[in-house]
């Protein structure tokens, strides 16, 4: 890692951070915290007094008895995890009632609530009063649909404003939310949504990406057939004027739905305890059926306050753009920014494709002071040569936001050298899981090279080696271990929580395993080396594979990579087996080979060398665009893959399947 970080906060900028006025809040309260590291401490040993202190913060609106509390108690359990018992614990806020969109919609007026973009370029704009207004008339119309208290909305819907606007007006009444993005096919859309039997569906008619135009009514059709307890179709119009509801006789269109019996009607929220289910949220599928999560709203609410204004530095009046899909969790924690006061901006289409300059166009137009992307993205953009510094005004630009695969080191270099040299860059990391981040930035913190900035306040997060003892500076197992309030309430069809302890606490004992190998660092950050579940283990040396990702992918012929290990013959030893898609009209010769292999050891070590390098033309992702090491694994050892349904691109598999039994063995 570097001597120097790459950017540190102005005595101007700490000062008027959020997270300072926390601080203070704090201290005036008689808490010691001279500093970051400090506070993060006492936010984990004294953890009921940090989420109440937070509550307090955040102006938490709730039921307020004669006697002005809120709740009984904080935390009940306070030395349990796993998983939430109705008497043991652990339980957040106790005896607390709370309207998750009652605090999205608590700001009013003619300023932006949502901007929305699409890749053509066009725009749509919402207004705080607009968004209230129709998430009103939305609710109205579920109430007319015998929605109620714990039933189930679901979207498939692309990211725009009518998602948005669904997704609150379910929570409004407190049904449950649960979306999927529509480049999902039908079986597994029905892989999710069949579990969870929704009252209504809400659908476009279809969506756009790269310059095509894809009808998604004849999969609609397909999908409502085989959801025998579906009450109400609702279609959005995407692609044209009216949808065509001719294919399915429960259909309505999304105006006649809303817009029949104006004026809106006044706005209600149902208050329901702390930990009443607001989100269902699914695991990638790729191993099996996908597990359904089911995250409270009162949880989901702290946790994502903490984490956009104290982290991220969101206030009143801020422009936050996230690329993402109604399909990743990143879509829900962008739109929690509407508690703040901030607008949001969302983008629906591809990143580079057709116009290779749209993200830097909306980050200048629409004067964005959070910009969000994957890792991914960033590394696409070096390898495309833009620089945006060069080309677009960013002079508002205050943070750039990256997750979704680990940030390598060459990607801060780039941020730096070609988008902006005094912008706080945060990597971020968490999941679906938790629907928010262990890991994340600080407008407080410097930022190192290749490094997360900071564990995030009230998670109590660790390295564990294999003995399952603490370190620091050694790679090892992330985990948590304390509870937490964004923890899922409960998986889906799990009633004796089976599931549950299954995916978190089967290798440490009251341990949140969460699957990441990484490190802590010396300056309290944490390097992410890959996914726990797809290190490799030649010759009985762990790697995480973005060890070779971060090498690899700088060659300027590599485009993108995607490494496993294969078994021996005997099962003795693994070889690591490197994939590489490369710049278009490129050929993997003997001597880019060599390449590759002598940039991997001198900047590893002989064990993260490759045996074996392959060119393919595609990598096979997941929906959320990440790289699947695990279904690749599965399908050169032969052995089926379980759920291809959850890929982006399925049919990359079968060019696996056919290197496997021609080349591998």
């Amino acid at each position: 890692m570097a001597d120097s970080p790459l950017w540190s906060p102005s005595a101007e900028s700490i000062e008027r951070a959020n997270l300072t006025r926390f601080m203070d809040s704090v201290r005036a309260d008689g808490v010691d915290v001279p500093d970051y590291p400090a506070l993060w401490r006492w936010s984990v040993d004294e953890r009921e007094a940090f989420w109440a202190a937070t509550w307090r913060f955040f102006n938490v609106i709730a039921d307020t008895r004669a006697d002005g509390t809120q709740w009984d108690d904080v935390l009940v359990g306070r030395d349990r995890l796993a998983p939430p018992d109705p008497v043991l614990g652990p339980r957040w806020f106790t005896g607390a009632r709370l309207n998750f969109a009652e605090h999205l919609l608590r700001h009013a007026g003619v300023e932006e609530a949502i901007v929305s973009w699409d890749e053509r370029g066009e725009q749509r704009r919402i207004t705080r009063d607009q968004l209230r207004d129709d998430v009103a008339r939305a609710a109205r119309m579920l109430r007319q649909a015998g929605v109620g208290v714990g039933d189930r909305v679901a979207g498939f819907l692309p990211n725009i404003p009518e998602a948005v606007v669904a997704m609150l007006a379910t929570a409004s009444i407190g049904a449950t939310w649960s979306s999927c993005s529509p480049d999902f096919g039908a079986a597994g859309v029905l892989d999710r949504f069949g579990q969870i039997e929704p009252k209504v569906l809400v659908v476009a008619d279809g969506y756009r990406y790269a310059g095509k135009e894809i009808d998604i009514v004849p999969r609609v059709a397909e999908i409502v057939a085989q959801l025998p307890g579906l009450a109400k179709l609702v279609i959005v119009s995407v692609l044209r004027p009216e949808p065509d509801l001719r294919a399915i006789s429960m259909a309505v269109s999304w105006n006649d739905a809303i817009r029949s019996g104006d004026p809106a009607p006044p706005l209600e929220f149902t208050r329901l305890p702390f930990d009443h289910p607001l989100y269902i949220m699914y695991s990638s599928g790729t191993t099996g059926l996908p597990k359904c999560m089911v995250h409270g709203a009162g949880g989901t609410l702290i946790q994502h306050l903490k984490e956009l204004s104290l982290h991220t530095d969101v206030r009143d009046g801020s422009r936050i753009f996230y690329f993402t899909t109604c399909g990743w969790m990143m879509w829900n924690w962008l739109v929690s920014s509407l508690a703040l006061g901030a607008t949001i901006v969302l983008y629906d289409g591809a990143p580079l494709s057709p116009r290779r300059r749209i993200f830097w166009d909306i980050a200048e137009s629409e004067r964005l002071n959070v910009f969000g992307v994957s890792a991914k993205y960033l590394a696409l953009a070096e390898k495309s040569a833009l620089k945006p510094r060069e080309i677009r005004d960013l002079s508002q630009l205050e943070a750039i936001l990256s997750t979704g695969s680990p940030l390598a080191a060459h990607s801060f270099d780039y941020v730096y050298r070609d988008v902006k040299p005094d912008v706080r860059l945060s990597s971020i990391s968490g999941g679906t899981d938790i629907v928010s981040c262990f890991a994340l930035g600080n407008p407080l913190l410097p930022v190192w090279r290749g490094e997360l900035q900071c564990r995030g306040l009230g998670m109590a997060v660790e390295v564990f080696d294999e003995s399952g003892q603490p370190v620091v500076g050694e790679q090892g197992e992330l985990v948590c271990t304390a509870p937490f309030p964004s923890m899922p309430v409960a998986f889906w069809n799990d009633p004796d929580g089976a599931k549950y302890r299954a995916a978190y606490f089967e290798q440490y004992p009251n341990a949140w395993r969460h699957g990441d190998w990484c490190e802590l660092t010396e300056h309290g950050g944490i390097v992410i080396s890959g996914r726990s579940d797809a290190t490799l283990n030649p010759q009985g040396v762990r790697i995480g594979t973005a060890e070779i990702y971060r090498q690899v992918e700088q060659l300027p012929e590599v485009v993108e990579s995607l490494v496993v290990g294969q078994d021996l013959a005997g099962g003795e030893d693994v070889r690591i087996v490197l994939f590489v898609r490369l710049q278009e009209g490129l050929l993997l010769d003997d001597a880019l080979r060599s390449r590759i292999r002598d940039r991997v050891r001198e900047f590893t070590t002989p064990h993260h060398v490759p045996k074996v390098i392959v060119q393919v033309a595609d990598i096979p992702r997941t929906i959320s665009g990440k790289i699947t090491e695990l279904a690749v694994r599965e399908v050169i050892h032969g052995r089926p893959v379980k759920n291809a349904d959850a890929l982006a691109n399925p049919e990359a598999l079968e060019l696996y399947r056919d290197l496997a039994e021609l080349r591998l063995r």
